[in-house]
């Protein structure tokens, strides 16, 4: 069961960590074009929470045999760190004073949860504090790209949801869910376990609508077949002028 136990963590480490890289796709497109478009940055600080709590769940004098989830919780929080910055430089100033809203309540969640842990509670109630704030803000996590599932649904196009970043939310809630159980770990099976589920819903979502353009797309061609239409009329009738007049 312990072999079992250490590859499943290795497993959910390796996918976690491309969970945690996905977005990077999404980041070099709003790097280029200067600009965070319609895409939410909501899920960045929520990740960012995740992973602080996470890593400091699974440190030994707060639960034992749980190395595999601090260590790539601890890598995650670095990343999503790296995120969060970038979104709010080029975000609008609403956009930006939103996420930066949200930015500064992660912080402060997370130095409550751990100055309370470290001296106010110790043994089984530390661990028993620690994993239920875990596990309430991982479940937030895996729930925060529902807006953009929203979305999807209601323009029709998975633009604004990358496959990768879909994927590996269910790779990564799967693999962690396994190792929960194994492990009889509550605070890791139960959010992962949700996680699975919502990644599913994602994947379904991407196989739906993967094929359309989305309604602002299909706009968008509407209107440049229309300009072009226009234009050639208009060739026409400067052509016929010209002729008239010669």
């Amino acid at each position: 069961m312990n072999i079992a136990h250490t590859i499943f963590g290795v497993f959910g480490n390796a996918t976690a960590l491309f969970l945690f890289l996905a977005p990077s796709i999404t980041f070099k497109r709003i790097i280029k074009n200067k600009s965070t478009e319609q895409f939410s940055g909501i899920p960045y600080p929520m990740t960012l929470l995740n992973c602080l709590l996470s890593a400091w769940y699974g440190l030994p004098f707060v639960s034992k045999d749980n190395t595999l989830v601090s260590t790539i919780n601890g890598t995650g929080a670095l990343i999503e760190t790296v995120y969060v910055l970038i979104f709010l430089f080029y975000a609008p100033k609403k956009e930006k004073a939103k996420i930066f809203g949200v930015f500064t309540a992660v912080l402060t969640v997370f130095a409550t949860v751990a100055l309370v842990s470290l001296f106010a509670l110790h043994g089984n109630a530390r661990k028993l504090f620690c994993g239920i704030a875990a596990t309430v803000f991982s479940i937030i996590m895996y729930a925060s790209p529902l807006s953009i599932m929203r979305l999807v649904i209601k323009t029709k196009s998975v633009e604004y949801m990358p496959f990768f970043l879909s994927l590996f939310v269910f790779l990564c809630g799967t693999s962690w869910f396994i190792y929960g159980l194994i492990g009889r770990d509550p605070f890791v099976a139960i959010p992962n376990g949700f996680g699975c589920a919502l990644g599913t819903l994602q994947l379904i979502l991407y196989v739906i609508y993967c094929g359309n353009k989305g309604e602002k797309s299909a706009e968008k061609d509407d209107k440049s077949l229309e300009m072009k239409g226009e234009e050639k009329k208009q060739n026409v009738v400067n052509g016929k002028q010209q002729e008239q007049q010669v």
